[in-house]
């Protein structure tokens, strides 16, 4: 592939737009010229012409990709792709990789998934709020003040970040269950000591439930009300994978009821979420605006892992990490 192809680069708003985007103008040299858009729909001039979209968090439907009759390759930004309809892709013959292997996001999302634990654990959140009231809470906010230490930490989804999980939940002495329907090495888990189980189970044991696993059909909704209802009333549910796993509406229901401990989440369905989102005024919750994966460092690791391979592609090498 010799001849000068053209990128268009999509950066959604939520994780900064088109200034976040800047550094792929040259980010191809010769071998691409990259047009920056924060929607497909901005410049359709540019999706008419692109050979590959590079898309951070941006949607890329099965019409922007009628429109692109050029287009060969879609590269995620992320190690999601649950924003591309793959099945347009798949029947037009488009390539779709994401960033999976790099592990850019890993590291990040994995201390994302700790800091929320610790939030619940500890009280954080309210524990700050009643401060800055000048209400000294401990004698109310010390019973529900626990521990990491000894509890079961269920792990839904033992990929790259759920093991880096599990090797910082290990620190704090957490016993560790998971279960992956992909299937996972035995060499991490059998070093960390962690059991795989059915999902039932794992959910009727674990205090600490953090979701790690990719939105697909078949995991939308994954832990539907039926499935939090087998959680202990003492346990807690963390998601920073995507928020359409978890059944938005059982959540707040679980948590309004008091059937389960609390929340932290990462990830929600739609981003950003609407005002009528009940889990934003569910009691007991800890909520961040997707921020796990987006450290400076991490951004830097992700635009360098979707460049690579896209320029490997545009040299004529087959791309790595092919979602469909």
């Amino acid at each position: 592939m010799t001849d000068v192809r053209q990128v268009l680069a999509v950066i959604s708003p939520n994780v900064g737009g088109r200034a976040l985007g800047a550094p792929l103008a040259g980010a191809f040299g010769a071998a691409g010229q990259v047009t920056i858009v924060e929607t497909p729909d901005e410049d359709k001039a540019a999706l008419a012409r692109a050979h590959v979209i590079v898309t951070g968090l941006a949607p890329v439907t099965a019409e922007h990709i009628a429109a692109a009759p050029a287009l060969e390759l879609i590269q995620c930004a992320s190690h999601g792709f649950d924003y591309v309809d793959l099945a347009a892709a798949r029947r037009r013959g488009i390539t779709v990789c994401n960033i999976g292997s790099s592990g850019a996001e890993a590291q990040d999302v994995a201390e994302q998934a700790m800091a929320l634990m610790l939030a619940l654990a500890k009280q954080l959140v309210p524990a700050h709020i009643a401060l800055t009231q000048a209400d000294w809470a401990l004698p109310r906010l010390a019973p529900s003040i626990t521990e990491l230490c000894g509890k079961t930490l269920g792990l839904i989804g033992f990929g790259h970040i759920g093991q880096l999980v599990a090797r910082r939940a290990a620190a704090f002495d957490m016993d560790i269950v998971y279960t992956d329907q992909r299937g996972a090495p035995n060499g991490p888990a059998e070093r960390l000591g962690a059991r795989r189980l059915e999902l039932d189970e794992l959910l009727r044991i674990s205090d600490y439930v953090s979701v790690h696993a990719p939105l697909t059909d078949a995991t939308r909704h994954l832990l539907s009300a039926a499935r939090l209802a087998r959680l202990k009333p003492t346990a807690f549910v963390i998601n920073t994978a995507r928020g359409a796993l978890i059944d938005q509406n059982a959540l707040a229901d679980a948590l309004e009821a008091g059937r389960i401990a609390g929340a932290g989440l990462d990830v929600f369905d739609p981003e950003p979420p609407t005002a009528a989102l009940r889990l934003l005024r569910a009691p007991n919750v800890v909520l961040s605006p997707h921020v796990g994966g987006v450290t400076r460092e991490t951004l830097r690791r992700i635009v360098m892992a979707a460049v690579s391979n896209v320029s490997a592609w545009l040299a004529g090498a087959p791309p790595a990490d092919v979602v469909s």
